[in-house]
């Protein structure tokens, strides 16, 4: 009870605070500044290079995937290729 307690009057008084509260520096002047330009072509830089990174990530498993589908099966009872009979 006593946490519940302890949890509740944070996010009362966070839902009681005022609107300009909740805007940051950045974003709480005026859309069109230089700053929100620059905030945004940071944003989309980050997103570009996360996207990269998804899509090197996910091309290397399909490069994995494909090289093993092309690799010969080989039989249940057969001795593998890196052992050699003398």
């Amino acid at each position: 009870m006593k946490r519940t307690r302890s949890a509740l009057l944070p996010a009362l008084l966070l839902l009681a605070s005022h609107s300009t509260v909740w805007a940051c520096a950045a974003c709480y002047g005026k859309s069109d500044s230089a700053m929100a330009r620059s905030l945004n072509a940071s944003i989309f830089t980050l997103m570009g290079v996360v996207g990269v990174v998804l899509a090197g990530a996910a091309s290397f498993f399909v490069f994995l995937a494909r090289r093993a589908a092309s690799m010969p099966q080989s039989e249940p009872g057969a001795s593998s290729p890196s052992k050699t009979q003398t």
